[in-house]
């Protein structure tokens, strides 16, 4: 969270910028989120904001990498954490999932991903975010494996093909496609697609060659 919204000249933080934006897009959806609105919000002027972030899209874009960055941190806790390689992967997929219809992040995520074909800043910022959730589900799986968790397996490839479907889910989250706006089915649909991609080690498994786990 933001330590002080205001400094001294009394001008709005930039992370104070940021954090209104997230709970005015969980609060009343992107579509009602405009400078001069969040302006309103923040008690300064639209012309303050766009000082810093130069337009909307650029703001978006910096409310997106701020909630990353806090979720990357999450994630490197839960790598380091002292329990077993499934109940990491477990909390791996409640992390990436939505909290809901409104999960700002999401939200932000989707609207994003519609305007990445033209706009190569986008795209570049989107591919270093989605690096950074693919190589820890790597690390994950790899850890996994070694430890005896998981059976042999391609942690790049496997990591890449339950992202895709945790995206798929995520999105059908947020358009209010899962069953009574619910994300819990989301839960237990990612949770049956990481058991079929993610075996659990076995006895028989201690007879395949390494090389088929790389």
């Amino acid at each position: 969270m933001a330590g002080s919204a205001r400094r001294r000249d009394g001008h709005v933080t930039q992370e104070r910028m940021l954090e209104e934006a997230m709970t005015a897009i969980a609060e009343d959806g992107l579509a009602s989120l405009t400078m001069s609105a969040l302006a309103e919000r923040l008690g300064t002027s639209g012309g303050h904001i766009l000082y810093y972030f130069g337009s909307k899209d650029l703001l978006l874009l910096a409310a997106l990498r701020w909630s990353e960055a806090a979720l990357a941190e999450e994630r490197r806790a839960l790598l380091a954490r002292r329990t077993t390689a499934e109940r990491k992967l477990d909390l791996f997929l409640r992390l990436y999932l939505p909290r809901g219809t409104r999960d700002p992040r999401w939200t932000l995520w989707i609207e994003l991903w519609a305007r990445t074909p033209g706009n190569s800043a986008l795209r570049e910022a989107q591919d270093e975010l989605d690096r950074g959730w693919q190589e820890d589900l790597e690390a994950l799986l790899t850890a996994g494996v070694e430890r005896r968790r998981f059976a042999p397996l391609d942690a790049a490839a496997r990591a890449s093909e339950l992202l895709a479907l945790l995206d798929g889910l995520s999105t059908r989250v947020v358009l209010g496609q899962e069953s009574r706006r619910d994300p819990r089915p989301a839960l237990e649909a990612a949770r049956s697609a990481a058991r079929r991609l993610i075996p659990p080690y076995a006895a028989e498994d201690a007879d395949t060659p390494a090389a088929e786990a790389k």
